[in-house]
């Protein structure tokens, strides 16, 4: 049975809701699409001690680990304004041993969500990184980084990672109903794969669109509805990181972030602005539009370009006729039944 609950709320509800301190948290976007508005969220209700997960630790965590959220960070990859002479909100914290950070390769931090969103313990990986500082470096993981087993088939060493399952993923896509049937197209990156590995899930989306749609392109649902926990429509709800099909990248607005992280004062005017000086998006949108101007988010919009339609009609959509009988054999559920009964097969 479909799932018909609405889980619409706002991003203030949801996270309010749905992540609390000390949780294992995972941003499901990698790069692209980032949910910025979900995140800035994060930040405005002071959750602390987080455990972050990142594929690619840009803005994103900055901005988190700025807020004093995250206490141990898991990523593939950490932004550096300005180098290590200039630093970032992650180099500072990393000096200040605020913060403890487990490196992985892309293929490896991937490996892991596979593994948790399958429901398994852990999975195998390429053993080249045994000889590598990823392997051997390790922090608050400690010995359960890595693992290295006997293959049962083989007798060969492997090199494992541990199953991730994080305790709620934020994440933003392109369209979901209010269910939760959450549609994403693009470089998909970890975006499956993180939300289904985690216990709860908050999908922002730039728009909720009415389920016949969600069913009319069945390709795009990355994320099914019954797993979902909230759904917030925040138009621009990435910004300035881009989502194809609505917005670029805001190339001049990620400089100016980028120049404000390279000292700790810097990060904190900026978040100062816009974070904790906009109560959510639309404030954020009109702070944006009054200080660089309309034309600036017009910009960056989009000039449509869309695929092929793909045709998933059938002749029928189930072997049941209008008048109930069965399209093979021209009987009755309760005709067919019987047929069972009198030849001894019908059991239970």
């Amino acid at each position: 049975m479909p799932e018909t609950i609405n889980k619409v709320m706002t991003a203030k509800e949801a996270v309010s809701r749905f992540v609390r301190d000390g949780d294992h948290l995972v941003i499901g976007n990698y790069t692209a699409g980032t949910c910025a508005a979900l995140v800035f969220e994060v930040i405005r209700q002071e959750r602390k001690g987080l455990t972050l997960y990142s594929q690619s630790g840009v803005f994103d965590v900055e901005v988190l680990v700025g807020g004093g959220c995250v206490d141990r960070l898991v990523s593939t990859y950490v932004y550096r304004a300005g180098g290590k002479e200039g630093g970032s909100a992650v180099e500072r914290a990393l000096k200040a041993g605020t913060l403890e950070m487990e490196d992985y390769t892309n293929f490896q931090y991937n490996a892991r969500f596979v593994a948790g969103m399958h429901g398994f313990s852990f999975m195998q990986v390429l053993e080249g990184a045994m000889v590598t500082d990823l392997f051997k470096k390790r922090t608050f993981m400690g010995e359960n980084k890595y693992k290295v087993i006997s293959c049962p088939y083989t007798g060969k060493q492997i090199l494992t990672v541990p199953a991730a399952k994080p305790d709620v993923c934020i994440v933003h896509v392109q369209r979901a109903d209010r269910f939760g049937n959450a549609q994403y197209w693009g470089a998909l990156g970890s975006v499956a794969s993180a939300a289904l590995a985690s216990k709860r899930i908050i999908v922002s989306c730039e728009e909720i669109v009415e389920h016949d749609i969600i069913q009319s392109s069945p390709h795009l649902t990355v994320i099914p509805g019954y797993r979902v926990d909230a759904v917030v429509e925040i138009p621009f709800g990435a910004h300035p990181t881009e989502v194809l099909g609505y917005y670029n990248l805001d190339r001049v607005m990620y400089a100016i972030f980028f120049m404000s992280d390279m000292t700790g004062e810097g990060l904190k005017a900026w978040m100062d602005e816009w974070i904790y000086g906009c109560v959510d998006r639309p404030a954020y949108l009109d702070h944006y539009m009054a200080k660089q101007g309309a034309e600036s988010l017009d910009a960056i919009r989009v000039k449509s370009y869309y695929s092929a339609p793909a045709n998933y009609g059938a002749a029928y959509t189930s072997c049941w006729d209008n008048e109930g009988k069965e399209r093979t054999m021209g009987v009755t559920l309760d005709e067919m039944e019987k047929i069972m009964e009198e030849k001894g097969l019908l059991y239970g």
